[in-house]
């Protein structure tokens, strides 16, 4: 796993051994970022479910203007510090929450802190046909905090299994969605028809 693109383009990424991680591809990644273009340049991005923090360093090697990473796990956290030490990138343009997205996401709101882009590739749900996805990625959606912290004109950047079924509610709108083997990455904004 590597930086594609940017200042830190070609540096090598850590990320602890075993399955309680599972990284964004650096196909899907490319695909990702591809797409986003220019409107990572100058953005303020919150990462949710950070993992290694590929997605938010990726977008600070391309010029955004801060990064904010959550992520659970402590041990997780620090493979983020080391990561961005490896990028020798500007260490204030990062900040590090470990702690439960959920959680972090009613703090952000109740701060008024809001973001250009919201980068969330959450553990994977299971197969859901016939019911509702109880998914991470299907609360993220249900979450009221969640557009709080969303600013005017901003993207939500969701990745699941194309196997959950997710249930866009009103008046989340998807812009464009990419798929690539099992990974879905959804592009999504939130419209108040203001």
């Amino acid at each position: 796993m590597r930086i594609i693109g940017g200042h830190a383009g070609g540096v090598l990424l850590k990320a602890p051994r075993g399955f309680a991680l599972r990284p964004t591809p650096d196909l899907v990644r490319q695909a990702l970022f591809n797409s986003l273009g220019p409107r990572v340049a100058g953005a303020r991005v919150l990462e949710l479910f950070a993992g290694t923090g590929a997605l938010s360093l990726e977008c600070l090697s391309r010029g955004a203007a801060s990064a904010l990473c959550v992520e659970i796990s402590a041990r997780h956290a620090g493979f983020i510090r080391r990561n961005l030490a490896q990028t020798r990138l500007p260490a204030a343009a990062l900040q590090i929450r470990a702690q439960d997205a959920f959680a972090a996401l009613r703090q952000l709101a109740a701060e008024r802190q809001q973001f250009d882009l919201i980068l969330a590739d959450p553990p994977y749900g299971e197969k859901n046909t016939g019911r509702r996805s109880t998914s991470f990625a299907q609360q993220l959606l249900d979450d009221a905090a969640l557009p709080e912290t969303l600013r005017a004109g901003g993207l939500l950047i969701l990745g699941h299994t194309k196997r959950d079924t997710l249930s866009l509610p009103p008046p989340w709108q998807e812009a464009k969605r990419l798929q690539h083997g099992d990974t879905v990455i959804r592009f999504l904004s939130w419209n108040t028809g203001l």
